[in-house]
């Protein structure tokens, strides 16, 4: 597979001209950072070397500057102009910024033309080092999970498959064997998540409880259920804070979240109960133990996998289009429930969304908060509105325009 991202062409053309800043490639693992970093340097033809910082003593941060050194004299022995250096898992490494930022900075002085690619998995961390020590000093080019149009066009993925295998490239070929893919998403792509990218970059005191958390609150996702609730179904004890703390970092490293209530008061959104939702369907079907065709034919079910594929949709272009994914729900005084499953939020401007797939009755909660909050936007997807299809090929950005 040479499927190329839209995203190649952006690194390409940053690497090819004069050097300005560093360049870093973030994204959660298995989503093809390597791949993209790869079919650039097959396709340019500047001198080049890539390290992989995965299996360095986290603190060894005297590594980079080594690699850095040797990059250096690679071009001095060479006689080249410039070359590039690409650092694969850099925020593994304790105080990798501040090595960059000195390593960096002694370049830009002595003006040597090494143009420097970091790639990352963990979000929290790769937003952490490039805010406190590398402002001004880079250019960030975000890599999410794949879409259905990618997977689609790499694939051959129908709607169907997409909705139920989710979008990790990696596993595409193995869904003949539904045995054998859910094997592979667990210890391939969940188990290095949270042990590498998870409990090794963060302080977790309960690394059973995260565990149990995620795999408990990706079954729940696109379901509403309170923190408390979900701690009573949890083995290993804890609390609410520790949870929500938890979650947060799931969060993070792009796999799990809980959606706020929209709420024109951030008090009320941050005291609401939250609604889980995946950033790759896989992570919601692997866990069940439930066939392909066992789901497709389970109205109830079916209808729910359709409404995560969508809010999975809208996760992955959020940063990148700079708007806020909430949902919304409240009991009208005739004690009838009322809800909108997806809210958007981009500089003030609010848009609504109802997802129905044809195999899921739709509420009245749409015509209720349009009354109430009156959105630039609000639509259905699926039945009776855009299609389900149309919308998981879109680009949510246009929706702001």
């Amino acid at each position: 597979m040479n499927y190329i991202r839209k995203q190649y062409d952006t690194l390409k053309a940053r690497i090819e001209e004069p050097r300005r800043f560093l360049q870093v490639l973030a994204g959660p693992r298995q989503v093809g950072k390597s791949t993209l970093v790869g079919q650039v340097l097959q396709d340019t033809s500047l001198p080049h070397s890539m390290e992989v910082a995965d299996a360095v003593d986290p603190k060894d941060s005297d590594w980079i500057r080594r690699v850095w050194e040797s990059a250096r004299t690679t071009m001095q022995l060479r006689g080249e102009r410039e070359r590039i250096l690409v650092i694969d898992e850099v925020q593994k490494l304790d105080n990798w910024s501040e090595v960059v930022k000195r390593e960096w900075d002694e370049d830009t002085r002595r003006q040597i033309n090494l143009k420097v690619v970091l790639l990352g998995s963990s979000r929290l961390l790769i937003k952490k080092g490039l805010t406190e020590s590398l402002a001004g000093r880079f250019e960030l080019i975000r890599l999410g999970h794949w879409s259905y149009q990618e997977m689609h066009d790499a694939f051959g993925f129908s709607l169907d498959e997409y909705i139920y295998f989710g979008g990790y490239p990696g596993a595409a070929p193995m869904i003949g064997d539904e045995k054998r893919w859910r094997k592979y998403i667990k210890d391939a792509l969940v188990a290095p998540a949270i042990g590498k990218d998870v409990l090794m970059t963060s302080n977790i005191y309960k690394p059973v409880l995260m565990k149990q958390l995620f795999e408990l609150g990706c079954s729940y996702s696109a379901e509403i259920l309170s923190l408390t609730k979900l701690l009573g179904q949890l083995q290993d004890s804890g609390n609410v804070t520790t949870l929500a703390s938890y979650l947060e970092i799931l969060d993070q490293s792009a796999m799990l979240t809980g959606l706020q209530k929209f709420a024109n008061d951030e008090a009320r959104k941050r005291g609401s109960v939250p609604k889980y939702q995946v950033y790759n369907n896989a992570l919601l079907t692997a866990y069940r133990g439930r066939t392909f065709e066992m789901d497709r034919t389970d109205a109830r079910l079916w209808g729910r996998w359709v409404e995560s594929a969508v809010g999975a949709h809208l996760l992955a272009m959020a940063e990148e289009a700079d708007y806020q994914v909430y949902y919304w729900r409240e009991v009208d005084s005739s004690k009838k429930t009322q809800e909108v499953d997806f809210v958007l939020v981009n500089n003030g401007e609010v848009t609504a969304i109802e997802v129905k797939s044809g195999r899921r009755t739709m509420n009245s909660g749409l015509p209720v908060f349009v009354e109430m909050f009156h959105p630039k936007k609000s639509f259905v997807v699926g039945s009776g509105g855009i299609s389900l299809e149309d919308f998981l090929s879109a680009d949510i950005k246009v929706l702001f325009e």
